[in-house]
């Protein structure tokens, strides 16, 4: 492939491709010398044109980690604060001779023009556009799940380059079915929820999305999920698998919650995330949340620091699932 641009656009075997790619990543990075030499004499560009922390990095480490030569551009410092448009901006690197180009952009659709444009011919790879598509993230997630809950004994060994090896060779090939993922929050503004609820049901696990009718979009009867509006009926009458609290967005509502729910309060009481909910789950349900969190908002300190958290693994996972994007959109271009 050359470009990763949504979700949607994976089959269930290029899905789990990525996740095994990942999985033969992920054990490199066991060993005393992390770099490989893969993508030697290759430049990728982070095009971030908005904020990111674990995106960014996870990108720019494992470009770096492949050998690759990155560049980091920020529109503050740039020509886009004196009103340069995207496709200079774009045409800049062109003449650049970028290889990749990875792109957050808050305009939806965003990388998908600049992939289907005549202003380079790099390899895109969508980081966030809008409230459209997140896919790496949905990867990141999906190899977390498929991790803890697909593995078995192999998946839970301690890490070490030869037991990696062993974990990767136990997952390879291995989709999500049979395994039930809620995803609780603010679906309205979540990026990460349309790339989840698509990939998820590709790999072939059942999805729930819950949330207030407010922080749901108006065609969400059409994804393929199961919708509920109340937190405890949901995890009563389908206990997940893997629990995934989204992060209220407020700097994309007006206001204090701009009217979406009535206080900071009362969602928590009804949507959040805390030790009576968190023993309800099943003995071997995991928790999860892309970041960053809202602590005592979507979730507990408690429930965001406890054993059944994989928080801070799906970050470390995201820098797996990167190289294995960056490896295979790249030599594949190539190709």
């Amino acid at each position: 492939m050359k470009h990763l641009l949504s979700a949607a656009d994976l089959s269930r075997d290029e899905a789990v491709a990525i996740l095994d790619m990942a999985e033969q990543m992920a054990a490199t990075q066991a060993r005393e010398i992390k770099k490989l030499p893969t993508l030697r004499g290759l430049t990728v560009v982070n095009l971030f044109f908005e904020d990111s922390t674990r995106t960014r990095i996870s990108f720019e480490t494992a470009a770096k980690r492949l050998s690759a030569d990155v560049i980091n551009f920020s529109p503050k410092g740039s020509s886009v604060s004196k009103g340069e448009s995207l496709k200079d901006t774009v045409l800049t690197l062109g003449a650049m001779h970028a290889d990749g180009i990875v792109v957050r952009h808050s305009a939806s659709g965003a990388p998908y023009q600049i992939a289907h444009s005549t202003w380079t011919d790099a390899s895109v790879i969508n980081a966030g556009d809008g409230t459209h598509q997140h896919p790496t993230q949905s990867l990141l997630d999906a190899m977390t799940i498929r991790r803890h809950l697909k593995g078995g004994a192999a998946a839970e060994a301690p890490a070490g380059a030869d037991r990696l090896t062993e974990r990767a060779a136990a997952l390879a090939g291995q989709d999500l079915s049979g395994l039930d993922v809620m995803i609780v929050g603010d679906v309205l503004h979540s990026r990460v929820a349309r790339s989840g609820v698509d990939l998820f049901t590709t790999l072939g696990a059942r999805v729930t999305l819950v949330a207030p009718a407010t922080l749901l979009p108006v065609e969400v009867d059409k994804w393929p999920a199961d919708v509920f509006y109340d937190l405890d009926r949901a995890l009563a009458e389908q206990p997940p698998d893997a629990l995934m609290m989204l992060r209220v967005q407020r700097e994309r509502m007006s206001g204090q919650g701009g009217g979406f729910f009535p206080s900071p309060q009362e969602y928590s009481r009804e949507y959040g995330l805390d030790a009576r909910r968190l023993a309800a789950l099943a003995p071997h349900a995991i928790v999860m949340h892309p970041g960053p969190m809202n602590r005592g908002l979507e979730i507990t300190s408690e429930a965001a620091d406890g054993p059944r958290s994989v928080i801070v693994e799906q970050v470390a996972n995201g820098v797996a699932v990167r190289m294995a994007v960056l490896y295979l959109t790249l030599t594949g271009a190539k190709e």
